[in-house]
């Protein structure tokens, strides 16, 4: 891509050459610079900093070629065309090897250069915007912005950040569901020197085990019915890359065995296929499970989990993180006040605070953006109250450590009576599969009244047992 008074750096001990292309370039709108030797080649580009280098290979005090290693060294994202009047064999091998974009003959055909010129500038533009959308990527998913402080946070995400920079090629996350694993995962590959290669992800709970297969592995033509032809599975187009196996204890046992074989030698097999392919892929598998106990149950390999968990890392629930839970929070905060028309939302009032904090969290940090989210929908104050929090989060919590007799404690904010009693009503009725009777016998209340209670909130549609 074009763009007016770029600088090339003309490299030349022809004093000629360099006027006569000096003269096409700025004509082009060009700015150029010029050098006749490799050390004043080498001190203008340090100072002129070029876009674009043309170089002779033959120069009075070395060689073309021992400017294009340097230039490389320095800034490799600089485009260098070389021109010479003899192209051989082994200048063409050395130039292409260190780098070079192209080769031009002389005397040189100025529509020849321009085209080259604006081809190299165009490739150079594609690099700068393929290196800023991985830095992106890079700086988006790094360990700096998986948020927490807690000590528990930190261990985990020091370790992963060792673990990434290693050599390793296989990675176990464990830990509850929304507690990250997926974040944790893209982090590693994005700390590692895998960066710049495919970072590919399966959710082996959500395909079943024949299509898991022929999505890892890839299949020949005509190895089944619908195998119209080859197909790439992940671990070839992930090669030098990240493989991320989400949810792997969902993976069936024949499955697991393959994955094994495939671990171990290094090596896999298109489905319907008879020729082995190297695996050049860093496995990064997470699981909800403890997947040492489904192995000793038998619904996991366990020299499938040995082979993976000789690197493990285990991602601490919400509940166990302290304060950063409130930090989480503000982050979603944050998130929500760019999509909230009107006032920004400034925090948590103390008593939610509280009880944020002492919360189970059984969804982790999915189910506390939820909550966030929810908040900032229904909420017109400028904090997040009790007023708006699910009726399940306000009745688990209990103030000053459990004090309260019934293990419910009014919020300082206060809530609906009317919320209260329909959601005790909704949970009774979901705990007993909507058998009526049972559900009003755990509320002490006749079925008469529990219907009552159902109705009057609008949600019950007589759909329940004991009609």
């Amino acid at each position: 891509m074009k763009k007016k008074n770029e600088k090339i750096l003309i490299v030349d001990d022809e004093k000629f050459i360099r006027m006569a292309l000096n003269e096409a370039l700025r004509s082009w709108d060009y700015s150029p610079v010029e050098a006749g030797s490799v050390a004043e080649a080498l001190r203008v580009f340090d100072e002129e900093e070029p876009a674009v280098v043309l170089l002779d290979i033959d120069l009075p005090d070395g060689s073309g070629l021992d400017i294009l290693n340097e230039i490389k060294h320095r800034r490799p994202e600089t485009i260098a065309v070389m021109i010479t009047g003899n192209i051989g064999v082994e200048n063409t091998v050395a130039a292409l090897r260190g780098g070079a974009h192209g080769f031009i003959g002389k005397p040189v055909k100025l529509e020849e250069l321009e085209v080259t010129l604006r081809n190299a500038l165009e490739t150079r533009h594609l690099r700068r915007e393929v290196q800023n959308v991985r830095s992106e990527r890079a700086t988006k998913f790094s360990f700096e912005q998986i948020i927490g402080d807690s000590q528990a946070m930190k261990k985990a995400k020091e370790l992963a950040l060792r673990i990434a920079q290693s050599d390793v090629s296989s990675i176990l996350l464990q830990g509850e569901t929304g507690t990250g694993k997926d974040l944790f995962a893209k982090a590693i590959h994005y700390a590692s020197e895998r960066a710049n290669s495919p970072y590919l992800a399966i959710n082996c709970a959500a395909l079943p085990a024949t299509l898991i297969e022929s999505e890892l592995f890839g299949y020949e033509k005509g190895a089944f019915s619908d195998a119209k032809q080859r197909k790439e599975g992940l671990f070839e187009q992930a090669q030098g890359g990240t493989i991320f196996l989400d949810e792997i204890g969902e993976m069936e046992l024949a499955l697991q065995a393959k994955l094994l074989r495939v671990l171990e030698n290094g090596v896999f097999r298109r489905v319907g296929g008879l020729k082995d392919i190297p695996l050049d892929a860093r496995i990064v598998a997470a699981s909800n499970q403890n997947l040492k106990k489904a192995g000793e149950a038998g619904t996991f390999r366990l020299d499938l989990y040995f082979r993976l968990s000789v690197i493990q890392i285990d991602i601490p629930p919400l509940r166990s993180r302290g304060d950063d839970i409130i930090q989480l929070a503000m982050h979603y905060i944050d998130k929500a006040n760019h999509k909230r028309k009107g006032k920004k939302l400034k925090g948590l009032s103390k008593d939610v605070a509280a009880i944020f904090k002492s919360y189970e969290w059984s969804g982790n940090v999915r189910e506390l953006r939820n909550v966030i989210e929810r908040a900032s929908i229904l909420e017109d104050g400028e904090y997040v109250t009790t007023t708006h929090l699910p009726a399940d989060l306000l009745m688990a919590h209990t103030a000053d450590g459990g004090n309260s007799r019934s293990g419910i404690t009014l919020p300082e904010g206060g809530i609906p009576l009317e919320t209260v009693e329909f959601e005790l009503a909704r949970q009774a009725v979901e705990r007993t599969a909507g058998n009526l009777t049972q559900a009003a016998k755990l509320l002490d209340i006749s079925r008469d009244q529990l219907r009552y209670k159902l109705r009057k909130s609008g949600d019950y549609e007589g759909s329940a047992k004991g009609e």
